[in-house]
């Protein structure tokens, strides 16, 4: 393998990581995104695929950026090929835009012992995709517009239900909002004294992501060995991409906290010194919410 090659492996770390700092170093968390219903397939925000399946880890992040920055409302996304394969074609003169997948590439060593070994090394490989308003002539049902917006008081209602089916102890009392790890319990102040309903809900979320961690469900173990270290910032960024991937399913607007604005220094401590921090925490945020999603009952078709 060549050293350009290894060199443009890397640079998707890079360029995707100075980015994000970039822009928490302005005072913009990349992955708030409201609500919108304009598009049908808004009910579900974050980015999907040709095939309407949403994307995880730190694509989302990516395509989330690129959606704000060109002010695309649909959250669908083609290839090239894609787009061609469905009778649509891109407009002249749009650019893509970029979104990665893990691949592996093998390679061969000697031992000690002088035996051949391969391994599989892992690595990212970036491709480009379009957004549907950039793109013409496809199948009606990718531009369909939302024949009516959903409620709030439905929104919440689902959300509700979601929270419930999850079996997770939450009680109510006291200032702050909390995931006690050795009582496995969520803390979160009398529900009256948030600002509104999509407040609470979006804080539960976050708590939620937290409770995921627990070692009878995903052991996420980061490292945390006491309050305000690396380990600490880390667990903090997975349960904020969490709450902002999980209040994208449940069609609620994400909420940033107040208590929160202390860890974007840390968080930009974590990210310059690891350009692969910000790609693990969207990850463990990803698994988080499927398996929240796991908990859920299945609908009968």
């Amino acid at each position: 393998m060549s050293t350009t090659t290894t060199k443009t492996r890397t640079d998707v770390y890079e360029r995707v990581t100075s980015k994000i700092v970039e822009a928490l170093e302005s005072g913009v968390r990349p992955w708030f995104q409201p609500w919108s219903v304009e598009h049908a397939a808004g009910r579900i925000t974050r980015p999907l695929r040709h095939n309407f399946t949403p994307y995880k880890g730190i694509n989302v992040l990516m395509l989330w950026a690129a959606a704000e920055l060109q002010g695309y409302a649909c959250p669908l996304w083609l290839t090239f090929n894609q787009a061609r394969d469905l009778g649509g074609h891109v407009k002249k003169g749009e650019h893509g835009s970029p979104v990665v997948y893990a691949s592996t590439f093998k390679k061969t060593d000697t031992n000690d012992a002088g035996d051949e070994i391969e391994q599989e090394i892992p690595f990212l490989k970036q491709y480009t995709v379009f957004n549907v308003e950039q793109i013409e002539e496809l199948p009606e049902r990718f531009y369909q517009k939302a024949s009516e917006p959903v409620s709030i008081l439905e929104r919440i209602e689902d959300a509700d239900k979601f929270f419930a089916n999850t079996k997770a102890e939450i009680r109510y009392g006291g200032n702050r909002a909390y995931y006690a790890l050795e009582a496995d319990r969520i803390q979160l102040p009398p529900y009256q004294t948030f600002r509104d309903v999509e407040s609470h809900a979006a804080t539960l979320a976050h708590e939620l992501t937290h409770w995921t961690r627990h070692e009878t469900r995903l052991n996420r173990d980061l490292g945390r060995k006491k309050w305000g270290d690396c380990g600490y910032a880390m667990e903090e960024l997975v349960a904020e991409l969490g709450s902002a991937f999980l209040c994208a399913d449940l069609h609620i607007t994400p909420e940033v906290r107040d208590d929160h604005a202390s860890y974007i220094a840390s968080w930009l401590e974590v990210l310059k010194n690891d350009k692969r921090a910000i790609f693990s925490a969207a990850s463990h945020a990803s698994k988080a919410v499927d398996y929240l999603h796991g908990l859920q009952p299945l609908i009968e078709i």
